[in-house]
């Protein structure tokens, strides 16, 4: 299992594509309680939060980074200040989609988090009940996560409910997938 630096290492050498796949209604993240308490009292985010250079650091090199977060509303405090974010990951960027399972039932979607690299090295994330991090399992290339990444345009959603919106529910205005009854 991959943990620390040797887990970061992931996002130095991978060649074309890093894609995730979130499912957890709050992360324990250390390095982000302190932004996460300013978020939550109302307080200026910085500059760090209209161009995310962690993003930009792989994407200014050619490097695709896409997620899909999969939540339920209502949303929790760690979800809204995560959500709050995109807009900075999407210009330094990212392809962020979001699948609200309060509005839709997607199946066969993981109910765990994983990293897929370059489209062969997949990489299921392990966490306390909590949300903090304990490492990563590589799986097999041909782990079925690995067809997550192909959303939405190649796996089925029900029909007219696919779309590129602007969900201003989620904070401030962003582009990216989701899926609503609302076609």
């Amino acid at each position: 299992m991959l943990r620390g630096e040797a887990f970061g290492r992931l996002f130095e050498s991978f060649e074309q594509s890093a894609f995730r796949l979130e499912t957890l209604a709050v992360y324990d993240v250390g390095e982000e309680a302190e932004e996460l308490a300013r978020f939550l009292a109302g307080e200026p985010m910085g500059p760090e939060w209209d161009d995310n250079p962690w993003v930009r650091s792989m994407t200014a090199r050619g490097k695709q980074v896409s997620r899909v977060h999969v939540l339920a509303s209502p949303l929790t405090d760690y979800l809204r200040y995560e959500l709050a974010a995109y807009p900075g990951n999407i210009t330094a960027g990212e392809t962020i989609g979001i699948i609200d399972r309060a509005e839709h039932d997607v199946p066969d979607l993981p109910d765990h988090d994983f990293w897929l690299f370059d489209d062969q090295d997949v990489y299921r994330m392990h966490y306390t009940p909590e949300g903090a991090f304990i490492g990563a399992e590589l799986r097999c290339a041909t782990h079925p996560d690995s067809r997550v990444t192909r959303w939405p345009a190649e796996l089925p959603c029900p029909p007219g409910s696919c779309r590129r919106s602007r969900p201003a529910r989620y904070g401030r205005p962003s582009r990216t997938w989701t899926l609503s009854s609302q076609s």
